[in-house]
Order: structure tokens, then C-alpha cells, then sequence
């Protein structure tokens, strides 16, 4: 049975599009309040604006989790201006696939500093929250959920770094589950095959053109599927841990 969110706050990271922005409505659906951090703050503003004519109490922050600093304020910010911090959907990412002859290494660094170090400094800053809230009313249970990939799974050519950056998430995440799930703090990953994202558009022309003809007869999923099994997994009861989950669209074979 589901359990609703209500007297609880989330925090969403890469909250200003996709998957985030989706995340962030399913879980005011819930009666979470929400944090929404990334660095588009005009977007932001908007979800906010239409979450809190629906009765849900955001707060906007405008962030680059990349920068520690950054990361760690974005946590501390929410939990005292909305009271505590029981969920954190770890969801900020960047997907910047090709070669790797001749690769621009800007890419690689990207995909590392996004994909890897801005999830290590939200979880961070987040674990004291996430082990209090569990410790307490109203649910006595708290949820990290860390968004990876197929590709946390599968290896491909021309997709290496974004490979390595998705088995470090799938690493990183199960040995802190077995750290801190006998305090009740749930450590989740989410691992999407292709979902209609704005993942392709930041790659260069040429590649984005060829990962593109990999999904011309593929139904891709929809940002709500994935907010919908994000929601899932934090509404289970407290017995209950959804540790890992890979979901393809039915088109998908690798």
C-alpha cells in the first residue's frame, strides 16, 4: 500500500526539466514539500509558480551542483527554510556520448563533475538530514534516490565515460545502502533506458544526429514514467526498500 508524503519535504535535483521537473510534481502530488534545485532559475520559478497555485510549499534554488558549495547550501537551505529533509532525488545529469578518439575532454570532465561529484556532494550534505528524518515522525523512514541509467549496466561503444560515471552511481549507491539501511535511510537507483529528455540536445550536432537514428522506431519513455516509479519507491512503508530498478522502453533490446 502507499503511503503518502504529506508533513515531509524533497529536495530535486536537475528539478528545471525532465525527469526532475516530473519528480518534483509527482511527489507534491504526495504532499511533499519541495525543494527544486538546478541552475535554470527562470524554470524553476514557473514550476513553483504552478506547484503552490496547486497548495504545495516549494522553494526555489538556484544551483550548480558541480560546485560544492553550492551543493551543500542547496541541502542546508532546504531543510532550514522548509523544517527537515526526508527525501532526496539525486537526478541532475548530463549525457555526452561519442568516440573516444579524439574526444573533447570538456565532455568527460563534464560528465564526471555532474554525474559523479554533484551526486556525491547533494548525498553528502544530505545523509545527517536524511538519518534524522528517519529517526522521526511522521514516517520514521527516508529515501535517496540516486537516478543512473541503462547504461550504469551496459557498455557501448562511443558511450565509455557516460558508462563509467553510471556504474560509479550503481557502486557508490549500493555500498552506502548497506551503511545506513539498518537506520531506515533508503538508498535507491533508478536506472532509465532512453526517455524523451533534453539529454540528446547536449551533444555535439554530428553525434546527437547519430544517437538520435538509434531511437527513430523506438516509443522512448515519457519523463512521467520515471516520476511515477521515483513516487513508487518512496510511498512503499517502511519495511519495505526498492533498491534497484531497470526500466525500458518495450522497444529497447540493449
Amino acid at each position: 500500500m502507499a503511503e503518502r508524503l504529506d508533513g515531509t519535504v524533497a529536495l530535486v535535483t536537475g528539478a528545471s526539466s525532465g525527469i526532475g521537473e516530473a519528480a518534483a510534481r509527482a511527489l507534491a502530488a504526495q504532499g511533499a514539500s519541495v525543494s527544486l534545485v538546478a541552475r535554470r532559475k527562470d524554470r524553476l520559478d514557473s514550476l513553483a509558480k504552478e506547484l503552490g497555485s496547486a497548495g504545495t510549499r516549494t522553494l526555489v534554488i538556484e544551483a550548480d551542483v558541480t560546485d560544492r558549495g553550492q551543493a551543500v547550501e542547496a541541502v542546508e537551505r532546504t531543510a532550514a527554510t522548509l523544517g527537515r529533509l526526508d527525501t532526496v532525488v539525486n537526478n541532475a545529469g548530463v549525457m555526452l556520448l561519442g568516440p573516444a578518439e579524439d574526444a573533447p575532454m570538456d565532455e568527460w570532465d563534464q560528465m564526471v563533475r555532474v554525474n559523479v561529484l554533484g551526486l556525491l556532494y547533494v548525498a553528502h550534505a544530505a545523509l545527517p538530514h536524511l538519518l534524522s528524518a528517519a529517526a522521526s515522525a511522521p514516517r520514521r523512514v527516508a529515501d535517496l534516490v540516486n537516478i543512473s541509467s541503462v547504461a550504469g549496466r551496459i557498455a557501448r561503444a562511443g558511450s565509455g565515460v557516460y558508462n563509467l560515471t553510471k556504474h560509479g552511481v550503481g557502486a557508490f549507491s549500493e555500498s552506502l545502502r548497506q551503511e545506513v539501511t539498518s537506520r531506515h535511510v533508503r538508498v535507491s537507483l533508478v536506472e532509465p533506458g532512453a526517455v524523451k529528455t533534453e539529454l540528446l540536445t547536449h551533444m555535439r550536432p554530428e553525434i546527437q544526429e547519430l544517437t538520435a537514428q538509434r531511437f527513430v522506431n523506438m516509443e522512448r519513455l515519457e519523463a512521467d514514467d520515471i516520476s511515477e516509479i521515483i513516487t513508487f519507491i518512496v510511498t512503499r512503508p517502511r519495511r519495505v526498500a526498492i533498491n534497484e530498478l531497470l526500466v525500458r522502453p518495450t522497444d529497447q533490446v540493449p
